[in-house]
This record gives C-alpha cells, sequence and structure tokens, in this order.
C-alpha cells in the first residue's frame, strides 16, 4: 500500500520557515526593548547629571545634606510655572531642615517660545540664582540670558518679591531695575517675569512646598491680583 506523505511534509516544511521567523521576530523585538531600555536610562542619567551641574552652580553641595532629586514634591499652576502638566520641584535640606526649593518654571514668552529656567530660593523667599536650562533666542542677542555667555543672569541673586517690589521687576525700559540687551528686549522682559511668577507660586506654597509627603501634588492657588 502506497503512503501518503506529500500533506505531512507539506506542513512540515511550512511550520519551520515560520519557527524561524517566529525566533527571529521575537530576537529582534528583544534587542529593540534592551536598546530602548539602555538608551532610556543613558538619557535620564544624563539629564540628572545636566540638573546636578546647575544645582552645584546655584548651591554648593556643603549647603545641604539630602538628595534634593529624590525629595521632591510637583506644582501645577499654568498662570505662575508656565507648564501645563505637574512639574517636579526639589527640595534642598540639611540636617532635616529646610534650606532652598528649586522651581523648574517655562516662560513662554521669549522671542523664538518658551524659555525654561531653574529658580532656586531659600526657605525665606530670596533667591539663590537662577538658571536657563532650554531655549531658542537669537544666537550674539538672545542668549546672553545663559550663564556662560555673561553676568546678565547673576543679576537676580539675592533678590526677592520685595526686593525690588513689584514694579521694579521689570526691564528699565519698562521702569524696572534689570538691564535688557540691546536689540533683545523681549527675552530679558520674558526671564524676568518667569523669575517673579516663580518667587510669587513660592510665596503661595513655600509651606506646602516643605511639609508635603514626597512625590505628592501640590493643589494651585489663584492669584489675588494680576502678575506682570
Amino acid at each position: 500500500m502506497a503512503t501518503d506523505t506529500g500533506g505531512r511534509g507539506g506542513l512540515a516544511g511550512a511550520i519551520g520557515p515560520a519557527l524561524i521567523l517566529g525566533v527571529v521576530t521575537a530576537v529582534a523585538v528583544a534587542f529593540l526593548a534592551f536598546i530602548h531600555a539602555t538608551t532610556a536610562a543613558r538619557i535620564a542619567a544624563n539629564e540628572r547629571a545636566f540638573i546636578l551641574r546647575n544645582l552645584d552652580d546655584l548651591l554648593p553641595r556643603s549647603e545641604y545634606d539630602n538628595d534634593p532629586l529624590a525629595d521632591i514634591v510637583y506644582g501645577f499652576d499654568p498662570e505662575l510655572l508656565g507648564r501645563g502638566e505637574p512639574s517636579a520641584i526639589w527640595r534642598v535640606r540639611r540636617e532635616g531642615k529646610p534650606v532652598a526649593a528649586v522651581l523648574q518654571p517655562i516662560t513662554p514668552h521669549g522671542y523664538s517660545g518658551d524659555i525654561a529656567l531653574l529658580v532656586a530660593i531659600t526657605v525665606d523667599g530670596d533667591l539663590l540664582g537662577v538658571r536657563v536650562t532650554s531655549h531658542r533666542e537669537t544666537p550674539g542677542l538672545g542668549d546672553a540670558i545663559e550663564r556662560r555667555r555673561g553676568d546678565w543672569i547673576l543679576s537676580f541673586n539675592g533678590r526677592s518679591l520685595v526686593d525690588p517690589g513689584a514694579e521694579g521687576w521689570a526691564v528699565r525700559r519698562d521702569g524696572g531695575i534689570f538691564d535688557e540687551f540691546t536689540g533683545a528686549t523681549v527675552t530679558p522682559r520674558a526671564v524676568v517675569s518667569g523669575v517673579y511668577k516663580a518667587l510669587q507660586y513660592f510665596a503661595l506654597h513655600g509651606e506646602q512646598i516643605f511639609e508635603a509627603p514626597t512625590g505628592s501634588n501640590l493643589a494651585p492657588t489663584r492669584l489675588p491680583e494680576s502678575a506682570p
């Protein structure tokens, strides 16, 4: 009696390539997942290093003994922080006592769009310093807001809501105390406004910032009056 092996052989022939394809696909997916995880970890490490460099520029590590990047709460106030989502606020402490908070406001009124800031404020509401972390302002003009381009950003050091007061929180052309740049008034005006609003946010939320549990969200508060 003749044995028909054609169907069985055809099935085996079909399974072989399918199995190989499945293995290759699984390996490719695993490889891509590994690359994604490795890249994400590298990006996170680079971001952390960048933030720490800026923090070191604003506040010597000898002034605190906690890990600010792990001691965080989240602030949400589109008007004062310029973001449509909660942003991390880093808390700086020494021996468990509050030293400063570092906010990450965005001012949307730059000449070329958003300008992202780091604003370090002492527990008493005084500015330790300000740094620009990203912007698209005009090279040679608006980029003077960067520390590496000049000393203008240092003009915020030691300032507060009451020094120079509401009217002083503007560029000189608008009646304030902060210098504008030749040919680029919009950029410094935006930064001054962003820093002032960050101080307002801290004045409204300072107690919550330091007392809230790590990782918690702070409720937004409406301003009683308009900000510049």
